[in-house]
């Protein structure tokens, strides 16, 4: 097997077993799936626990949508409780939005459900095979942090 077809096939392999994991965790509980947000709100979610406050502007681009689109995605964020919004120390004419205690706890309980999941399946790998994976997860983020800079 060529070198190309041995790494275009590895790599599929492991997006494939990829995929399986975020099927097999599909089925398990998480606050992802229970928290009634559409994929919008969630993503502006996200997007404030990465980015802390955003403009309505910012959330607008970031999303690719209109503002017109974003201050109804973030009314009902802040009906919700999970975002807030307020002056721009900066500018008075632009509104900024931060998560709330409420929208900081449920990304906490997103991300901590997944990592219980991987971690429950690591507890029953052998030491070779976590040396492996530590050493490949450290090398994928090396990589990603080399391509987000570039």
């Amino acid at each position: 097997m060529r070198v190309i077809d041995e790494r275009e096939d590895l790599i599929r392999r492991v997006t494939e077993a990829q995929r399986g994991l975020g099927r097999t965790f599909a089925h398990l509980q998480s606050p992802l799936f229970t928290s009634n947000l559409t994929m919008r709100q969630l993503k502006v979610v996200l997007l404030l626990s990465v980015r802390g406050s955003l403009s309505g502007q910012d959330l607008a681009h970031d999303l690719g949508v209109g503002l017109g689109t974003v201050t109804g995605i973030v009314d009902r964020l802040v009906s919700h409780g999970l975002v807030s919004r307020h002056e721009d120390p900066n500018d008075r004419r632009v509104r900024r939005v931060e998560l709330t205690a409420a929208g900081t706890r449920l990304i906490e309980e997103i991300n901590d459900a997944g990592l219980q999941h991987i971690r429950r399946i690591m507890e029953h790998l052998d030491l070779d095979t976590l040396r492996a994976l530590d050493f490949v997860m450290r090398r994928l983020q090396e990589v990603a942090e080399e391509l987000h800079r570039s």
